[in-house]
């Protein structure tokens, strides 16, 4: 499915599955590095890596620890206020906004990152960057599938976007925030579309239908442009 997805859009970057257990799993190897951003953890796993977190591996991205339920010790959590506050001060956020950010609501314990290719099971989350174009055909394939995006499109913090799709059962779109862009070094020209990875196969035959489709009606509006 992950090949047929590629080979539709024709994208650059591997799609990524993340699922959560209570426990490791005992087939899958612990991170070999502790990343500065929980984000930074997709664009590993886009470069072809398997492996699984813990709670403590994400104690340096406060925001995502907040996203992911993560249970902070007291220097960490003073860190999370201190960011809060810093993003408060330059009017990147106001307080009344916080609560309204989608999170996991169960403590984090564990999650497997990986290229969907290599995914073992149903993964919870499936994302996927890509350009405008290429976002456009997800959606619409997603909307045939009957799990289109209902919200817009999601902005900061970009890691909100795992609570909302597991949470809502739906698709849900990212223009990425700043944190994630140097984070994982997303081009300009991409943003990101997750959906729930039970509904993969349902995704790839419509979007099968929807990439030949959007072919046909291109030709049709060139030729429509071309008459005026």
């Amino acid at each position: 499915m992950s090949g047929k997805i590629q080979q539709l859009l024709n994208l650059e970057t591997a799609p990524v599955a993340i699922t959560f257990h209570d426990v490791p799993p005992d087939n899958v190897s612990q991170t070999e590095k502790v990343e500065a951003s929980g984000c930074t953890y997709w664009r590993r796993a886009a470069e072809g890596k398997t492996f699984y977190t813990e709670a403590s591996d994400h104690y340096n991205c406060p925001i995502g620890c907040y996203t992911h339920n993560v249970e902070l010790p007291p220097t960490q959590a003073e860190e999370l206020q201190n960011t809060l506050g810093l993003m408060m001060e330059l009017g990147y956020i106001a307080m009344e906004e916080v609560p309204g950010i989608p999170r996991r609501e169960n403590p984090f314990q564990s999650a497997v990152y990986s290229p969907l290719a290599e995914a073992t099971g149903t993964p919870d989350v499936v994302i996927i960057s890509g350009t405008p174009r290429q976002m456009m055909l997800l959606t619409e394939a997603a909307t045939a599938a009957g799990i289109g995006t209902q919200d817009g499109v999601m902005g900061r913090p970009t890691c909100a976007v795992i609570p909302a799709v597991v949470q809502g059962g739906q698709s849900a779109s990212s223009l990425g925030c700043i944190g994630n862009r140097v984070y994982t070094a997303l081009s300009d020209d991409d943003f990101y579309f997750a959906f729930p990875g039970e509904h993969i196969d349902a995704i790839v035959e419509k979007l099968e239908t929807i990439v030949n489709a959007n072919r046909a009606l291109e030709e049709y509006h060139q030729q429509r442009q071309a008459d005026f």
